[in-house]
């Protein structure tokens, strides 16, 4: 597998993890937006190359035919198997965002809110409708790339206390490493996970074999229970403290079709 990597604090600790397994790669900057590599890499074969950094890399992947080259994933929440475990998956709410006014009262209610492709937050129902009407007042040509449209979809749900979270990394439908990122609203980077978690996590992976060759599976622990938060793509995730000697070396071997 030829490695392809953009320079980033994290991709720098996936390269010493390359060097400890004899494994070569190569560091390359990136044109915004465009994804275009400077220098451009000298491929030996394009049905095996990995690489990792920005998402944006996935247009040069797609451009060059590279394989796996990034691992792009179906959304999370259409996955039906995943839908009971989902965090509040049962009762989410689904519109667009020319939906919003007419389908979400103003009456103060919270609701954790996001993109369906992306990170969320917290905001009332007030606060969604004067941020949706900022975005629907404008016509569709003046909105910038990459924020929210009027056909955006995205996820409501009730907000829930979260008390830890894991980020684990499958390749091949296996669980290879895991990482503590999160406790209570404390950032805390460690290499560890509570038993149930991994089982958890484990079986999450087991319900949707073939999902991905390679993706990142988020998991929390609820005052009711363990729950799966959302997946990522493996390429431009952070690593955390995950062992990068172990994902490297799942990665390099991996077979794909």
């Amino acid at each position: 597998m030829q490695w392809i990597l953009q320079e980033f604090e994290d991709t720098h600790k996936l390269a010493e993890a390359l060097d400890r397994l004899g494994i070569p790669y190569s560091w390359h900057k990136v044109v915004p937006f465009i994804g275009e590599l400077i220098p451009e890499p000298v491929v030996a074969d394009p049905s095996a190359v990995v690489m990792f950094g920005s998402y944006t890399l996935w247009r040069n992947a797609e451009a060059n035919g590279y394989r796996p080259g990034m691992f792009k994933l179906r959304p999370f929440v259409e996955e039906k198997v995943w839908h009971p475990y989902l965090l509040n998956g049962a009762d989410a709410l689904f519109l667009t965002l020319r939906e919003v006014p007419a389908c979400l009262a103003d009456d103060g209610r919270e609701w954790f809110l996001r993109p369906v492709d992306e990170p969320g937050n917290v905001k009332s129902a007030g606060e969604i409708i004067r941020m949706v009407e900022r975005v629907l007042a404008l016509d569709e040509d003046e909105i910038p790339a990459g924020s929210l449209r009027h056909d955006t979809l995205l996820m409501f749900t009730k907000p829930v206390r979260i008390l830890r979270e894991w980020r684990l990394w499958a390749v091949n439908d296996r669980i290879v490493t895991y990482s503590l990122y999160k406790e209570g609203s404390r950032v805390i980077h460690r290499h560890e996970i509570d038993d149930d978690a991994l089982e958890f996590g484990r079986r999450m992976v087991d319900l949707n074999p073939g999902y991905s060759p390679a993706y990142v599976i988020d998991v929390c622990r609820t005052e009711g229970g363990l729950r799966l938060l959302e997946t990522n793509c493996l390429n431009a995730a952070g690593f955390y403290a995950a062992d990068l000697t172990k994902l490297a070396a799942a990665i390099d071997g991996l077979v794909y079709d």
